[in-house]
């Protein structure tokens, strides 16, 4: 089943997620969001570690990410963690999903266009 939407709430709805695809478009903010969906919350100097990056880039993409609303950061303690905000993900997943279902509706349109007799 598809659900349809009109084309004014779908152009809304995508121009609302422009900034959150625009956060995940750069490789290392999507590996930062990938390691906190993985390992849950971690401070900066965690999100450092392994990597080449300085503490001041780790904070520039996080900052990108919260703007975007991807990311937020709790105090625990003397430091901060930074966390995954799961609500702005499944609005990704769900915009992506729709896509897909526009490119599937697309392509069985396509498909019985050419298959007709």
């Amino acid at each position: 089943m598809t659900i349809r939407h009109s084309a004014g709430a779908d152009a809304a709805n995508l121009s609302a997620a422009a900034p959150i695809f625009t956060a995940l478009g750069d490789k290392t903010r999507l590996r930062i969001v990938s390691r906190l969906c993985q390992e849950g919350p971690l401070s900066i100097s965690r999100l450092t570690d392994g990597t080449s990056m300085s503490r001041q880039a780790i904070t520039k993409h996080l900052r990108v990410l919260s703007d975007a609303g991807l990311v937020e950061t709790e105090r625990s303690g003397r430091e901060r963690r930074w966390n995954v905000r799961k609500r702005e993900l499944g609005q990704v997943r769900r915009h992506l999903e729709g896509i897909s279902a526009q490119w599937e509706d697309a392509l069985a349109r396509l498909q019985a266009l050419v298959e007709k007799p």
